[in-house]
Order: C-alpha cells, then sequence, then structure tokens
C-alpha cells in the first residue's frame, strides 16, 4: 500500500509477558497451546491480501493493487516484527511467546512462510498479472524486450533526467562497502580495469524519486532499474562491465524514545528518526539469477544470514506496480464509487454544504464511511465549527493525517478567528513521525495550542470536541470514530462514528483532554471506556455478564468486529463464554490469536474475515444483554498495546435505532451467504466464496455501495 493506505500495523515490538487466566481450560487438550501465534496469524493475514491478488474474478488492476499492498505490508511486517525478533534474540531475551514458542523458532517459522509467501507473490506476478495486463494493451517490458526506437527514447530520458542523480559507490582498500539504505533497490555492479585485469566491485542506487517503472510509448513500461543497467558505462568510463545484479536490503526501522528524554520529545523523536536509518538488516532480496560470489560478498558485508536471503525471480519490490494502477482504465477497476452525504445530514443540507452543527442537535448522527461521505460530515463539522462565531473552542486528537489536510486548514483558521484550538498530536505515530513533527509545528505557527499527549503512552484515540456559546449555556459538540482524521484513507478504510451533543459524551470528553493536556488524574467516565484503564476490564465485564445471563437460561450473545485480537485475558474470558454455552461471533481484518471451534474450550465461537477493496477498520463490541443490547464503538483494537500502552476510547452507542443499524451490519457480516474467510482450530484460514446452492456469495462491501445507491438514488 501507499503510505496512506497502511493499514493499522500490529507493531507491539516489546514483548510482554503476561499471567493469563486458565480457569476452566486444560492446556494438556491443546498441545500446540489455546493460542495461535501471533507473527504466524498476521502472514496468515497478508496471505489472504495475496489470495485477493491470485483471484481471478477480480478485475485486473484490483489484483496488481492487491499485490503492491502485499508488497508494503510484509515490509512493515520486517521493518517492526521481525525487527524486533531478531533483537530479541541477538539480547538473549528470549521470553516464551503466548502461543508457547520461543522467539528463534517463531523467526524461523516467520522466515519460512514469508518466503513462500514471496514467491508466490513473485510467481502471480510473472505468470498471471504480466500476460493478462500485455492481453490488455498494458506491457511491463524488461530492457531485451525493447524495440531499437524505445531504447533510443529510453537514452534520452536517462541522460535528462536519471544520471544526473546517480552516484556510483566503488568498493576497494580507499573505500569500505557503502551504508545501504533500507527499502532502496540497489545495483551491484561488478567492472573490470582493462588495464590491470582486476576486478573491482560497485553499488548504484536506484533513485526513490524517479518512477519506478519508465513509461515509453502508450501503457509500455520498463523497470528504473533496467535503463540504469543499460547505461552503466556511462557511470564506468573506461571500464569494462561484466555484470549486474538488483538487490534490496530492509532494515530495523522501528524507533524507541526513551522516557528519560520525554521533557523534550519532539527533538529525541527527532534524533531518533535520524538513528533509524541505520538500524540492522533483517532481509536480503535477489534476484534468483544473481551470482553466487556476488550474493556471499552481499551476505557477508550486510551480516544477514543464509535464510534471510530471498531469491525471486525479477522485478523486485512490486510496490512499484501503483503507477500501473494508477493508469486511466477504469475497464479494470472496481466501478467508481462517490460517498454520499448521511441521510440525517442531507435533511439539513443547505445550498453550499450540511449545516451538520444543527443536525447534532436534533439528534445523534451515526456515520458509516466510505459509504457516508467524511467531507461533508467530520470535515464539514469542523469547518463549520472554525467559521462558527458562536464556536469558543475546538478539541481535537490527530494520530494521522496528511500535511494538505482541510482539517489541519479548518484548526488553523479557527486558531486564527481567535478561538481557543487545542490539538493533541501523536508524533510517534509509526512511519508518519517525520510528517506529524511537520504540521504540529505548522499548527503552533498559526496559534494552535498543541501537546503530544501523555509519556509512555501514545494517544490513538479518535476525538473532536467543539464548545459552542448558545446564549443560556455552553454546549459540546463532539465526534468520537474508529479511524484517523485523514480525508484520503476515509475514502478507502471502512469506518464508523457517532456525531453527538449528549452531555455525558461531552463531560467524558472534555475530562479526557484535560487529562490529556493538562494533570487531571479522573478516570471516571459515564458513556465511554478508556485504556488504558477500563477498556480490557470494561469488556471483559461485559463478558461475564453474558455468561451469567446464559448460566440463568437468558439469552446471551457476543459479537465482535476488530483489526486484531491477540490480547490472553481477553481471549480466555471468551473462551470462559463458549465453555457456559454463549455464542460467540468474531469478525477481524487482521491477527487472530485465539482457536474456534476446539471441543471443550471454543466449541460455540466462529471467526471471519472480510477483505475487499475497502479496508476494513471499525472496531465493534456488541452484547445481547438479556435482549438490551449493548454496543460500543472505538478506536481500540484488543492487543497488549491498544489495552495497556495506549490512550483508547470506546463509547456507547445508545440510540436504539443506531444500535440496530450496527447490528445489521454484524449481521451481514457473518451471514453465511456473505463470502468471507473462516478460521479453523489449527490457525488455518479457508475463503468460502460459493454458497451451498452453487451460486456465488454476496460480496459485502458491494452490497453496502449498491444499498447506498438505492438509498440515495443515484446510479454511481
Amino acid at each position: 500500500m501507499t503510505a496512506e493506505l497502511t493499514p493499522d500495523f500490529p507493531g507491539d515490538t516489546t514483548s510482554v509477558a503476561v499471567d493469563v487466566a486458565t480457569e476452566g481450560i486444560d492446556e494438556s487438550d491443546l498441545p500446540d497451546g489455546r493460542f495461535i501465534d501471533r507473527e504466524l496469524s498476521w502472514l496468515a493475514f497478508n496471505q489472504r491480501v495475496l489470495e485477493l491478488a491470485e483471484d481471478p474474478n477480480l478485475p485486473l488492476l484490483e489484483r496488481a493493487k492487491f499485490l503492491a499492498i502485499f508488497a508494503s505490508n510484509l515490509d512493515e511486517f520486517y521493518m517492526v516484527r521481525v525487527a524486533g525478533l531478531k533483537r530479541r534474540i541477538a539480547t538473549g531475551i528470549a521470553v516464551q511467546a503466548a502461543s508457547g514458542m520461543m522467539p528463534r523458532e517463531v523467526h524461523d517459522a516467520v522466515l519460512n512462510k514469508s518466503r513462500e509467501l514471496m514467491e508466490r507473490q513473485a510467481g502471480c506476478f510473472r505468470d498471471e498479472i504480466r500476460h493478462a495486463l500485455a492481453e490488455e494493451s498494458i506491457h511491463l517490458v524488461r530492457w531485451g524486450d525493447l524495440t531499437e526506437p524505445e531504447r533510443a527514447e529510453l537514452a534520452t530520458y536517462f541522460d535528462a533526467k536519471v544520471f544526473p542523480v546517480l552516484t556510483p559507490l566503488a568498493v576497494d582498500p580507499a573505500h569500505p562497502f557503502p551504508y545501504i539504505s533500507g527499502l532502496s533497490l540497489s545495483l551491484a555492479v561488478v567492472v573490470r580495469n582493462p588495464e590491470t585485469g582486476a576486478q573491482l566491485f560497485a553499488r548504484v542506487k536506484v533513485p526513490e524519486m524517479l518512477e519506478r517503472f519508465v513509461q515509453v510509448g502508450p501503457q509500455r513500461f520498463a523497470p528504473l532499474e533496467d535503463l540504469i543497467a543499460a547505461h552503466l558505462d556511462r557511470l564506468f568510463p573506461g571500464m569494462e562491465i561484466e555484470e549486474q545484479h538488483i538487490f534490496r536490503v530492509t532494515r530495523n526501522e522501528d524507533v524507541e524514545v526513551e522516557e528519560d528524554d520525554a521533557e523534550n520529545l519532539l527533538k529525541a523523536l527527532e534524533r531518533e528518526l535520524m538513528r533509524r536509518r541505520f538500524g540492522p538488516p533483517v532481509r536480503l532480496e535477489v534476484e534468483e539469477t544473481i551470482n553466487p560470489t556476488v550474493l556471499d560478498l552481499l551476505v557477508r558485508e550486510l551480516g544477514v544470514t543464509e535464510n534471510e536471503v530471498f531469491k525471486l525471480s525479477g522485478p523486485l519490490d512490486l510496490r512499484g506496480l501503483w503507477t500501473i494502477v494508477g493508469l486511466d482504465r477504469d475497464d479494470l477497476k472496481d466501478p467508481r464509487f462517490v460517498p454520499k452525504t448521511n441521510h440525517d445530514l442531507a435533511e439539513v443540507e443547505t445550498a453550499s454544504a450540511p449545516d451538520v452543527l444543527d443536525a447534532m442537535r436534533r439528534n445523534d448522527v451515526l456515520l458509516h464511511h466510505p459509504y457516508d461521505s467524511f467531507s461533508t460530515s467530520v470535515q464539514r463539522f469542523l469547518e463549520q465549527a472554525a467559521s462558527d462565531r458562536k464556536v469558543l473552542a475546538i478539541k481535537q486528537t490527530l494520530y494521522r493525517t496528511s500535511g494538505d489536510s482541510p482539517i489541519i486548514d479548518a484548526l488553523i483558521d479557527a486558531a486564527e478567528a481567535g478561538k481557543q484550538v487545542l490539538a493533541l498530536v501523536e508524533i510517534k505515530a509509526r512511519f508518519d513521525e517525520e510528517a506529524n513533527i511537520s504540521w504540529a509545528r505548522k499548527l503552533e505557527r498559526a496559534g494552535v495550542h498543541v501537546v503530544y499527549g501523555l509519556v509512555g503512552l501514545k494517544t490513538h484515540c479518535k476525538l473532536s470536541m467543539v464548545v459552542r456559546d448558545e446564549g443560556s449555556s455552553l454546549r459540546r459538540y463532539c465526534h468520537i470514530g474508529t479511524g484517523n482524521y485523514h480525508p484520503k484513507t476515509a475514502r478507502l478504510y471502512e469506518d464508523l462514528g457517532l456525531l453527538t451533543c449528549d452531555p455525558a459524551v461531552g463531560e467524558d470528553i472534555a475530562n479526557l483532554f484535560n487529562q490529556l493536556s493538562g494533570y487531571s488524574m479522573n478516570t471516571e467516565y459515564t458513556r465511554m471506556l478508556v485504556a488504558p484503564h477500563s477498556i480490557r476490564s470494561g469488556l471483559i465485564s461485559r463478558i461475564d455478564r453474558e455468561i451469567e445471563n446464559k448460566v440463568a437460561a437468558k439469552p446471551a450473545g457476543i459479537r465482535f468486529k476488530c483489526n486484531s485480537i491477540v490480547d490472553e485475558a481477553t481471549i480466555d474470558a471468551l473462551y470462559r463464554a463458549s465453555q457456559a454455552g454463549v455464542e460467540v461471533e468474531i469478525l477481524v481484518r487482521g491477527i487472530c490469536a485465539l482457536r474456534p471451534g476446539v471441543a471443550g474450550m471454543s466449541e460455540t465461537i466462529k471467526v471471519r474475515s472480510i477483505l475487499g477493496r475497502f479496508l476494513e477498520h471499525s472496531r465493534v463490541y456488541e452484547f445481547h444483554n438479556d435482549g438490551d443490547t449493548e454496543v460500543f464503538i472505538g478506536s481500540a483494537d484488543l492487543m497488549h498495546r491498544n489495552l495497556d500502552r495506549r490512550v483508547e476510547t470506546l463509547v456507547h452507542i445508545t440510540d436504539p435505532d443506531h444500535v440496530g443499524d450496527i447490528g445489521s451490519l454484524l449481521d451481514l457480516g457473518f451471514d453465511v451467504r456473505t463470502s468471507s474467510w473462516h478460521l479453523d482450530a489449527d490457525g488455518q484460514w479457508s475463503r468460502v466464496t460459493i454458497g451451498a446452492d452453487g451460486k456465488p456469495l454476496r460480496d459485502l462491501q458491494g452490497y453496502l455501495i449498491q444499498q447506498q445507491k438505492r438509498r440515495t438514488g443515484s446510479s454511481r
């Protein structure tokens, strides 16, 4: 995925020993343990992404997109999770994972599984996608496939755009082996001095600021590294080019900021970002045609082991397929989809835009993105607040957003209009740190009060609060969401949000902002559960209530929708619920450490996964509660990092219609007529796309798009 498309990554690099309750569970019945290993479960998630790329029923450029997403996901996994495993092995911190595996066992299993998946990805591109693109007159060609006129055209491009930015780096007694930056493509070049006959080695980096696939003619593209390889004589004049090979290194690029540095967190993080560039390597990718002697040199100089080397058919780094995905070929993509204004907001739409504040005064508004437009709801909410003379203050959390975001512009406009504006910026949001630092400073220059949260905790909750003078009193207008305030990803991520004027929610959010920006010790909330204090305990207490209801022969049931479920205490509570006979259904996009369908332990638990054109991102926790259904939505997944080391919020949905709407969404997700992946007790996922009647099952996201079109009378 591109940077803004990358899903929230489960990047907890700290090994945590957890005291897991075992009441009612006999571990001897499960020789492999009752928890699936989280790293292998994540790889299973990325395998599901790969299966979408392999699906011939999907539009061709959508398949290419999933190949690029798979590559980007795996890069991040290696930079964070595999790097963490390698660091723990090197330092001797051999804490056993909840799955029962030791770090070295996990590391070896991860390398083996990811090797299998990377070979599948390369094969999918080589044997399927490339040929299918050619049939649609989109040609990805190597240098040897080009005509002489095309080579001449690319030679001109090389002289004008590529040659000036190339820097060959020699390796000899006077020039040590150069530093190889993470994720960059490089050419390992062997040249010979014709006068002395000496063989020499050099490295040439493929420029990252240029398009990876260079266009030559209509819908015809060649890899940039091929163009460079064909013109190496320009870089080494007088030398004989004997061979060249493409390689790519992945490094540990996680950052750690010590709490001692927290007095100046901004400067501490900037220093750590500089150190990130020099993290140790964790993976070496090479084309399968590489000379063994050159490979031995790379392995020795980079300090990687044999099992960290991945020999693949070229081209390497299929993230470059985003160039192809961006082609103007609607016939090879999913049908265009334009989000529409939420129906509650459309009722108060003026000539220019909805009056969001007026709609909120009437009743709570439940948003479902991307089916409901982000720009005419959340973005409009903040823009309207910024221009409303009666608005006195705006408080906002920002975890990820874009530098040109209208959200940032609205906060700046509000500050410049004299309103009190507080922005709680999480500058430790992984891989967005530099961007967040940049626009945090932009906000500060405009007069926005910028704070960076609490020491030792990431602020991951998604909150906005607007304080407005209503004459006789002040009223708080609030938004709580499951996704980031990022207008671009809001068109691609599936998320839920609540717009409300409820005084209890306003009081809860005001108290939380006071805690985040000041010294408040308050941890009591009315309609919210807040991590690290009350989300785990709040959810487990409600699971226990369902158990009590089932034992008392009352209706009981639990349904969760989240990105990942790893937390052992919560999983054990669900196991206890299953042993009591409570029906438990879990819809998870990514990691699932829970084993469903195990006799005597989790027989009543079903786990499903849905992936598609939108990134399923919302978190929902529903409890039957003896017929008085209780539903929470919010930012928290069921992981140690979310429940213990982040500020997260879940809000109780109280409007009966909204409870019903969310219940209907869950009904669709778990419906046997909906296409999904099913998890079995052995940790294996199987994709189910055909029903018992032999007909294709419903695509959930496509169905919701059609529902939205019918609701709005739109043909697009």
